[in-house]
């Protein structure tokens, strides 16, 4: 709900604060003080067209300025929050700061939660927070959408079931439909793909490359190409490390040996010495395993004969042919021919996947065929029961001739919240044709039709705050108390602002506001005129209802009359 409201500027006010609660306010005031300037200023915040004359004659700019408290569930906390609004906490929920600077020049800015946002992102969280019914504004309900949405919410949990069962067979035909059209409409492509891909792996297989063969390859070639220098250095390392039965024991095995030996000897007389001799033993074994290594290296050259490093360039070729075709290693080669294979199987699977998509969708249309023409059922029934209700509130208001029709027709066409085209249409009086809202009627007796709507659908659709604009327009007396007690009904589930000449409906506010307009001379002979808001407590709503009841606050039989609609309006029913 919202808070507070600051307004600095705007119109005839120069800097007023309203402090709101929950329930029932409502704005009184004299013709021309300035209370539809709150109206003005909730536009502003709710993303409304700014406008240069709105600004305060002599001022550099107009500000409207709420402190909103979000429900921690509300759509408008995660709208906020993806603008990058800074948020307050609070236990059960968190505060939003919204502004509007409107320039002279009839320039605007806006601010979310102490950051700059675009005005459409004020519009879109404005619509979770605020509803505003005026002689002017737009209505929440204009749009077949939203109209469908407040009759489906009316119609209760047993529809809701229905539409999930319909939502979910429905996600399903528009996507086998979808996949349906791709394979139909890229045939020729899939064809040309699966020929590509079939002489492209037929190519592969021929080859038929193994793991890192690439790799194993290059190292091969490198030896091969290299055969000489490394077979005079394997050979002259081995003869290093044993020289043979005619060395003159300078080898390193014999050497190694021969210095074991004379440690071995003295050992025994030193354990340092015993334990060198211990390793020197182990470099012989190690010389000894790498001077073998070396005797079959130098043996694997003189294996590999001559034609040998021709059929591995050969292969080599064979490799980079396809390395320059599919990837850039056999490795990735491999992984593309795996993958290729089951896309190649997936596409020669396009006869069989049709007919059976074809199968599906047939059956699925049936069968949500059948489930929309229970969901219009469902929709008829309750807009039946919707448009009753609301008419019978009409009669209470002023209205009684006046009927809402809603009407459920089915087009035929499937969508994704069935077949039907909704519409809220007024007959305001007998033998006239319904006509859709906003079409036909005033704006007083369009406001009091959303006020019916609102009243009957705030149990299950309302939105956080109800604003109300000149509602009791064209209407007085007991018509003007219904409108009040009506408002009160409404303001149990939501927030209520509402904006009245009439004390008939003022007496049923919790918390009374007065907008108080003050005129001053200059010395020049020009006026200036000002504007104050202040919260009334019990007297001082007594003088604002006697002042709108006789048009003097001191009035005793007007204050008497006052004392006894607040009365009236506080016993519950009467």
């Amino acid at each position: 709900m919202i808070e507070e409201i600051r307004i600095r500027d705007l119109g005839v006010i120069t800097d007023a604060t309203l402090t709101l609660g929950s329930g029932f306010t409502v704005v009184t005031g004299e013709t021309g003080a300035g209370k539809t300037m709150v109206i003005t200023a909730l536009g502003l915040l709710l993303g409304a067209r700014s406008d240069a004359g709105a600004v305060r004659t002599g001022a550099k700019s107009a500000l409207a300025e709420a402190v909103v408290r979000l429900s921690p569930d509300s759509p408008a906390l995660v709208r906020a929050a993806d603008a990058g609004a800074e948020l307050e906490e609070y236990d059960g929920g968190s505060e939003l700061l919204v502004a509007r600077t409107v320039n002279a020049d009839g320039r605007s800015r806006a601010h979310l939660g102490g950051r700059s946002a675009p005005v459409g992102v004020l519009a879109e969280v404005g619509s979770h927070l605020v509803a505003v019914h005026g002689q002017t504004d737009q209505l929440r309900l204009k749009s077949t959408t939203a109209q469908r949405e407040a009759l489906d919410k009316y119609a209760g949990e047993t529809l809701a079931a229905a539409m999930a069962a319909y939502r979910q067979g429905y996600d399903r035909w528009r996507a086998a439909a979808a996949e349906l059209t791709e394979l139909r409409e890229t045939a020729r492509e899939r064809l040309r793909e699966a020929e590509y891909l079939a002489a492209s792996l037929e190519e592969i297989d021929a080859v038929a490359p193994e793991p890192a063969e690439d790799e194993n390859l290059k190292t091969e070639a490198m030896r091969l190409g290299n055969v000489e220098e490394l077979r005079t250095a394997s050979v002259g390392a081995h003869s290093a490390l044993v020289a043979g039965d005619f060395s003159d024991g300078s080898d390193a095995t014999s050497l190694v040996d021969a210095a074991k030996r004379q440690l071995e000897l003295a050992g025994e007389h030193d354990p340092a010495l015993a334990a060198a001799a211990g390793r020197l033993a182990e470099v012989g074994y190690i010389l000894a395993d790498i001077a073998a290594e070396l005797s079959s290296y130098s043996a694997s050259l003189d294996s590999d004969g001559p034609g040998r490093l021709a059929e591995v360039e050969a292969r080599r070729a064979e490799l980079a042919t396809l390395v320059r075709k599919y990837a850039p290693s056999i490795d990735e080669v491999l992984e593309w021919a795996e993958t290729s294979r089951a896309r190649l199987a997936d596409l020669g699977d396009d006869g069989n996947r049709i007919e059976s998509l074809e199968a599906e969708l047939s059956e699925l249309e049936a069968r949500l065929r059948d489930e929309a023409a229970g969901l219009t059922k469902l929709r008829t029934e309750a807009a039946a029961e919707l448009g009753e209700r609301v008419s019978a509130e009409l009669t209470a208001l002023a209205m009684p001739d006046a009927r809402l029709v809603i009407n459920v027709e089915p087009t035929g066409e499937l969508g994704p919240y069935g077949a039907d085209a909704i519409e809220f249409l007024l007959a305001p009086h007998p033998g006239a044709p319904p006509r859709p809202l906003g079409k036909g009627a005033s704006g007083g007796e369009l406001s009091r039709v959303m006020l019916a709507i609102e009243v009957v659908l705030a149990e299950v659709d309302p939105v956080p705050t109800f604003v109300f604009d000149e509602v009791d327009a064209g209407v007085g007396g007991k018509a003007a108390i219904e409108i009040g007690r009506r408002l009160a009904m409404l303001a149990r589930h939501v927030q209520v602002i509402v904006v009245t000449h009439l004390p008939q409906v003022a007496a049923f506010a919790g918390h009374h506001i007065r907008v108080i307009k003050t005129s001053s001379s200059a010395g020049d002979g020009t006026g200036v005129t000002a504007s104050d808001v202040v919260v009334l407590d019990r007297e001082a709503r007594i003088r604002e209802l006697a002042r709108m009841l006789a048009g003097h606050e001191d009035s005793e039989s007007a204050r008497a009359h006052a004392e006894e609609l607040l009365a009236t309006a506080a016993v519950p029913g009467e």
